[in-house]
């Protein structure tokens, strides 16, 4: 017989956030979250998101021994902004058992029907930063920091419980020998000249800073089209600077500006820590610092996390500017491969930027939805 508990305390959240440890040990590709940084995800006093968003976590229990686990969400910026009457799931895990996860699942539909929300979709997180979608193809590579990783039999139960395809994302990489400057070295001096633009190099993370804010601005101009979209509230911007910028090589994140020093373009890249965040089992301490900043200084696997363009200027060249940074810190570092975390496979204008260097699609992810 299975149970489902909705769970309030710490020590509930935290047998929530341990849960994929069991489940997915001895895997060599599921890379383990910090544990204390997934406890403050979900900690209402700590994540802005719950000014604007609430969620309710759920386990699953059999013969007392938990089961599954999912959060449900509901992000009122989406329902009552954007008239997206969309009952939002994630951190959906679960056993190789129909009745677990169709336990949950109930769940996530009752609520979504009691707030007289129209379909539910996942999994997903709270916000566009948020990891997104179950791998449909290639699972026999090691997942990177930013997705959630999943058993193949996971497909086949959103399947058995009518959940249809919604958002198809696609994970691509290429070798950095495939990178050939004579694709943007001379078109990004041109483009420089032409619209005054000029790129900003960083050494120290209080050095990009003073463009944080701006960069989250752009951020939700430039992704404001896409589907499934959601803006990032000044708050939230406060959070994700602490969260993410001082986790990144602040040479690896790259500014374009204007003549009036206007930010008109980003990209993050960071380091892969797939490796040193298994080596770390969870844990900060006492080693998993070390193994982290190791993977920071040595990592010869660059994964390419946000990159957008001002709408204004798409279409103009900007990212050669961009790629032309980077082409020079990564032959400085030694890089080896590029990866590309997930992108809807319908972002037409993402695919057109990558084109040149011939990458490989070695992943795909999709999200699932039923109408309530």
């Amino acid at each position: 017989m299975i149970t489902v508990k909705e769970i309030y305390s710490k020590s509930e959240l935290k047998q929530f956030v341990k849960f994929p440890f069991k489940l997915y040990k001895g895997s060599k590709n599921w890379v383990p979250p910090i544990i204390s940084q997934e406890l403050q995800t979900f900690d209402k006093k700590k994540n802005p998101i719950f000014q604007d968003a609430e969620a309710r976590f759920f386990l699953a229990y059999k013969d007392n021994a938990i089961v599954g686990r999912v959060a449900a969400i509901i992000n009122w910026l989406e329902v009552d902004g954007q008239n997206q009457k969309k009952m939002r799931f994630g951190w959906f895990d679960f056993i190789d058992d129909l009745d677990v996860s169709k336990a949950l699942l109930n769940e996530v539909e009752n609520i979504g029907r009691e707030n007289n929300l129209e379909y539910t979709e996942g999994p997903v997180g709270f916000s566009n930063l948020d990891k997104v979608g179950i791998v449909t193809e290639g699972f026999d590579g090691i997942a990177p920091m930013v997705t959630w990783y999943n058993h193949p039999y996971y497909v086949k139960h959103y399947e058995a419980l009518n959940y249809k395809p919604e958002k198809s994302y696609v994970e691509s990489v290429f070798p950095f020998e495939n990178v050939k400057p004579e694709f943007f070295a001379k078109a990004q001096e041109l483009i420089k000249r032409r619209y005054k633009l000029k790129a900003l190099k960083f050494t120290k993370t209080e050095e990009v800073m003073p463009y944080a804010d701006k960069m989250f601005d752009l951020f939700n101009e430039s992704y404001a089209s896409l589907s499934s979209f959601v803006k990032i509230t000044d708050i939230q911007k406060e959070y994700f600077k602490k969260k993410f910028i001082s986790f990144i090589n602040p040479e690896y994140i790259k500014f374009v500006v204007d003549k009036n020093d206007e930010l008109i373009g980003f990209a993050i890249v960071m380091p892969s820590f797939a490796k040193a965040l298994q080596k770390a089992s969870g844990r900060l301490f006492p080693f998993g610092f070390r193994h982290i900043l190791k993977a920071k200084k040595n990592s010869k696997d660059a994964i390419f996390y946000l990159i957008g363009i001002h709408p204004d200027y798409q279409n103009k060249g900007v990212h050669a500017v961009i790629f032309n940074e980077y082409y020079e810190i990564f032959t400085e570092k030694g890089i080896k491969n590029c990866y590309r975390t997930p992108e809807l496979e319908d972002n037409e204008a993402i695919q057109k930027i990558w084109k040149h260097f011939n990458p490989t699609v070695f992943r795909r992810r999709k999200t699932f939805r039923k109408n309530l």
